[in-house]
Parts: C-alpha cells; structure tokens; sequence
C-alpha cells in the first residue's frame, strides 16, 4: 500500500475541499457502479492529469457531488476490489491500471479512493480504444486539440537523422 489510512483520510479531506474538476470525480455508487463509466472515467481522469502535469488523478467512491460522504458497498470483498486492477488493464491503451485502490472508512462509512496514473507522455489514455475527457460534469472524446497538447510532449527524435559528413570515427 502507498498510503496509510491516515494519509488518504487526509487526502480526501483536500479532495473535498473543492468541487470535482478535471482530476476528481466524487461518485456516490452507493451499491454498485458500471463497469464502462468507470474505464471512461479513468480514461478522462488520466488524460486530464497527463496535461495538468499532476502525478495523478482520483475517482472516489461514497462520496456525493456536495462532497459530504454518504458511503458505497463497492465490491465489498478485497480481492474482488483488487481484481478491477487487471479489468481495467485489459481494457486500456499501454495496460494503464489504477496505482492503487483504497478503501476506507470516514465518518463511520465505507469510502473507496481510486488512484489513477497519468497518461503516458505522448500517448493519451484510451478505454475500449477511445480517449475520454472530463469537461464540466460530463465525459467527453478528448478534443484534438487536447490530444494534440499530450502527443507533442515527445520531442523530435534526432537519433533518425543523417548527417552526411559524420563516419564511423565519430561515434
């Protein structure tokens, strides 16, 4: 585990602070959550933290949209719950998984914190081969031009080029 309970508690103390943006998205999924939104979420999320530069993004399960907790029942077992890290896997670009899926208990709830990487430099972040965005409350394809800012984070390769007038004495 990256975290201790102490640690994520305060981490969603900070997340709460705000309203959701572009790298928090607060679910209720009180019982249940559909599987695809949750990919296309961690599409959008990880994509969002790839261009905003953060080291990553979290989807929070139990908590409301006015942030106050009200608790979910998300695959209560453990190993169910650790098991999403390879259904997501085997539905993303690159094998992108969850850094770590948190459950936790606040204010007498069950909360689950789900830690998401940011995408690859140079190569957005698909589900099911599409590339998500988070844009007000909904998701969305990643625009162009937001695809366009992640792939020209890899600079041009001058390893390809030729240089006539260098020889085998130069390497």
């Amino acid at each position: 585990m990256r975290y201790t309970d102490e640690e994520l508690k305060s981490i969603l103390s900070e997340l709460r602070k705000h309203p959701e943006n572009e790298v928090v998205e607060f679910k209720k999924a009180e019982s249940n959550y559909s599987f695809k939104e949750i990919g296309q979420y961690f599409s959008a999320l990880s994509n969002n933290a790839n261009i905003q530069d953060r080291q990553c993004a979290w989807l929070v399960f139990g908590v409301a949209n006015d942030r106050s907790i009200v608790g979910s029942a998300y695959r209560m077992d453990e190993a169910a719950l650790q098991r999403l890290k390879k259904e997501i896997r085997a539905h993303t670009n690159q094998g992108l998984t969850f850094l770590g899926i948190y459950p936790i208990t606040v204010e007498g709830k069950r909360v689950v914190m789900f830690e998401i990487p940011p995408a690859i430099p140079g190569i957005a972040t698909t589900w099911n081969d599409m590339a998500y965005d988070r844009t007000d409350e909904s998701l969305c394809p990643l625009s162009v031009n937001k695809q366009d800012l992640i792939r020209h984070q890899v600079g041009y390769d001058w390893s390809k080029e030729i240089i006539e007038e260098a020889s085998l004495d130069d390497l």
